[in-house]
């Protein structure tokens, strides 16, 4: 059994290298995958030149950090919403229940509206997702009843105040400039991904899956309940702090640098659960990986399906949604 999650694992990775590498291919420039590699590798190891000066530009400074974002954000959101789902014991639990999307997308909408640059908008959105979570935690403190409810209780006012906030400045900005540009940005898009960008994704993906994998089996025993945990010497409340702040740090900073999208990480963690199992051990990687995997694709079809380029948003509405349907035709089973 172990033996063969395993190996479904190196095939994930495999998946997961082959999208990388064939992503750069895909666009109204053609790139061959051979040239590709070459292009890649001569940064690091001297290689004869057999590509042309314009195909190394869109491949390392124009698809490189698209491609590179488009992993990030789908193996965070992925593994954020898998995280999530075991600690709620709830399987329709996605990152954004604690409000960090919605806060995130108050904070763009308002550095857009206040005419800050990118790198203000970016700022104002992290920051916003951040403090929407603590918010949530802070109402928690006083609900002695039930922590976990009134966590989830919490996430969702404070994320329908931050919506209803956004709404408000759609209403009152500039329909000729400002309404489109914040419409566009909460619809989910990577087209506008710069390397300066992967500079805030990058540091704070990583911080957050490290601690998360290293948790794993942690995060099994937390499924069983609260007493369950407590008897095998875990230290629940420290726990679930961990997870929420490596979840929400993941979250925020993939709302910030690509808006909002969804069903990523409610969509995702079924299909790995369905994969491998339950085993957080195997569970997690799956995810993360089947995340990245699933958003590259998802960016590939959002470049090509049309002469303008489709928010991804929406292509993983499309996806997500006909999904669920399915499962409720099935009698909840995935």
């Amino acid at each position: 059994m172990i033996q063969r999650q395993g190996k479904k694992l190196w095939a994930l990775v495999a998946i997961f290298l082959i999208i990388f590498l064939v992503s750069f291919s895909i666009g109204r420039f053609y790139v061959p995958v051979k040239e590709v590699i070459l292009i890649l590798f001569n940064k690091w190891v001297s290689l004869p030149q057999t590509w042309t000066k314009q195909m190394a530009v869109v491949v390392l400074n124009v698809r490189l950090p698209r491609i590179i974002a488009a992993a990030l954000v789908g193996m965070a959101l992925a593994g954020a919403g898998c995280v999530y789902q075991g600690m709620f014991k709830n399987p329709m639990v996605s990152p954004d229940i604690l409000g960090s999307s919605a806060g995130a997308g108050f904070g763009a909408a308002l550095g857009i509206f206040l005419g800050l640059g990118n790198i203000g908008i970016t700022t104002l959105a992290f920051s916003f997702g951040i403090l929407a979570v603590g918010i949530a935690l802070i109402c928690t403190c006083r609900y002695k009843y039930n922590p976990t409810l009134g966590l989830v209780l919490a996430g969702i006012m404070i994320g329908s105040l931050f919506s209803a906030g956004t709404s408000f400045i759609k209403l009152v900005a500039d329909p000729t400039n400002q309404l489109p540009a914040i419409t566009y940005w909460l619809m989910g898009s990577l087209a506008s991904i710069r390397q300066k960008d992967l500079v805030l994704l990058a540091p704070c993906v990583m911080i957050g899956v490290i601690p998360l994998l290293l948790l794993r089996w942690r995060l099994n025993v937390l499924t069983q309940g609260d007493e369950e945990a407590r008897a095998l010497g875990v230290n629940v409340n420290v726990l679930r702090i961990m997870v929420i702040a490596c979840s929400t740090l993941m979250t925020s900073a993939c709302v910030a640098v690509s808006g909002m999208i969804g069903w990523v990480g409610l969509v995702i963690p079924h299909f790995a659960r369905k994969l491998v199992g339950c085993d957080y051990k195997y569970l997690l990687p799956a995810a993360l990986l089947m995340g990245g995997s699933f958003l590259m694709v998802v960016d590939n079809l959002s470049r090509i399906m049309a002469t303008s380029e489709v928010p991804i948003g929406i292509l993983t509405a499309f996806v997500g949604a006909p999904f669920f349907l399915w499962m409720i035709l099935r009698g909840g089973r995935v």
